[in-house]
C-alpha cells in the first residue's frame, strides 16, 4: 500500500516505518522532528511539517494516493500533560481532527491510531480489557480518548476502516541496534535506567513503595517496540482483507515491578546505580496489565520478544549505539 505515516522520525513511528518497508509498503513519513530524527527514517520519503499545518497536510494528500495513514504524532509526557494540558488538546486532539478531515476528503480507506492505556485512566481491575469504560485522569489520556472517539464517529458516516491499539509500556530497541528511544529527557522506567547505566543520570528515583503489590511498587506491562510494531503492520493486512474496524490491546498480559525492572537492568548492565524510594505520585495504579485475548484471536498476532531481559538487553544495547552517535553529530 501507499501508507502516509505521521510522527515516522519518533521512537516507535521509526520502528514501524522499518517494519513496513520490510513488508513492502510505499511509504511517507510526515514529522515536525520535534522529538524524531531524520536519521530514524530509515525507509520512504520524509516530509518536514507539523500537523496544525492543514496547508502541508493537504499538500501531502494531494501529492500521494494513500491508501492507510498511520498515526503516531503526538505528545506523550503524562506530567507536562497535567502542566500544559492545553498543549495537549492541541497537539493531540486537534492534529488529529486536522488530519481526519484530510482522510474524510481523499477518501482513505484504512487507519491504524496510535493510543494508550491511559484512556481507562485508574480501574479498579488489573487487567484490563478493551470494553472497560475510559475514564482517563490526565489530559494526555483524555486527548487519545477524543482522538479516538473522532475516529470512530468518523468511520460510522463513512468508509473509513481503523484499528485503534492501545499501547502498554513500551520498551526495548531494535535488536540489529538499528534503531531505539533517542527522545530527549525520556520519562519511561527501563530508558530512564538504562540512563543511568551509561552515566546519563546519577541515579533514579521510586514513586512508591507501600502499594498492594509483590514488593510494594507498581506493576506495569511491558511490550518490546518490535512486537507493538509487528501489530501495527498486521492491522493494515486485517483491514485490507476485510476486517471490520478494531480497538486492541498492546501488552503481554503479564507485569513486573519497578524494582524488578531496576533489579534486571542491574543484572544486565553489571552496573549498580543510585536509587531514592520516595512518596507515590498522584494517578499511579497500584497495576497494570493488558487483556491482550483480543489482539491475538484478530490479527492472530503473537510477541516474539516476551520476556523482560531481552527487552532490557536491546535497550542497553542501544544505550551505546546512541552515545556514539551524539558524540559524533
Amino acid at each position: 500500500m501507499k501508507v502516509l505515516v505521521t510522527g515516522g522520525a519518533g521512537y516507535i513511528g521509526s520502528h514501524v516505518v522499518r517494519q513496513l518497508a520490510a513488508a513492502g509498503h510505499d511509504i511517507v513519513v510526515f514529522d515536525n522532528l520535534s522529538t524524531g530524527y531524520r536519521w530514524a527514517v530509515t525507509a520512504g520519503e520524509l516530509v518536514e511539517a507539523d500537523l496544525a499545518d492543514e496547508d502541508a497536510i493537504e499538500a501531502v494528500f494531494s501529492a500521494h494516493k494513500f491508501e492507510a495513514v498511520l498515526h503516531f504524532a503526538a505528545n506523550i509526557v503524562v506530567p507536562e500533560s497535567v502542566a500544559n494540558p492545553l498543549k495537549y488538546y492541541s497537539n493531540n486532539t486537534r492534529n488529529t481532527l486536522n488530519l481526519l478531515k484530510a482522510v474524510e476528503r481523499h477518501q482513505v480507506p484504512y487507519m491504524v491510531f496510535s493510543s494508550t492505556a491511559a484512556v481507562y485512566g485508574m480501574p479498579e481491575e488489573t487487567v484490563l480489557t478493551e470494553d472497560l469504560p475510559l475514564a482517563p485522569i490526565n489530559p494526555y489520556g483524555a486527548s487519545k480518548m477524543m482522538s479516538e472517539r473522532m475516529m470512530m464517529d468518523l468511520a460510522a458516516a463513512s468508509n473509513l476502516s481503523y484499528v485503534i491499539l492501545r499501547y502498554f509500556n513500551v520498551a526495548g530497541a531494535n535488536p540489529e541496534g538499528l534503531l531505539g528511544q533517542a527522545t530527549p529527557e525520556a520519562t519511561h522506567l527501563i530508558k530512564v535506567a538504562c540512563e543511568c547505566v551509561t552515566g546519563q543520570r546519577e541515579g533514579m528515583s521510586v514513586f512508591g513503595t507501600d502499594y498492594e503489590t509483590r514488593d510494594g511498587t507498581c506493576i506495569r506491562d511491558y511490550i518490546h517496540v518490535e512486537d507493538l510494531a509487528k501489530a501495527h503492520v498486521m492491522a493494515l493486512d486485517y483491514m485490507a482483507g476485510g476486517g471490520e474496524s478494531q480497538v486492541l490491546n498492546c501488552g503481554y498480559g503479564r507485569g513486573f515491578t519497578v524494582r524488578e525492572v531496576i533489579d534486571v537492568v542491574k543484572a544486565e548492565s553489571g552496573v549498580d546505580f543510585p536509587v531514592t524510594e520516595t512518596g507515590r505520585r498522584a494517578g499511579d495504579p497500584a497495576a497494570l496489565m493488558a487483556d491482550n485475548t483480543r489482539i491475538k484471536n484478530v490479527l492472530g498476532w503473537q510477541p516474539d520478544y516476551d520476556d523482560l531481559n531481552t527487552i532490557v538487553r536491546t535497550a542497553l544495547a542501544w544505550e551505546a549505539v546512541w552515545q556514539k552517535k551524539k558524540a559524533s553529530r
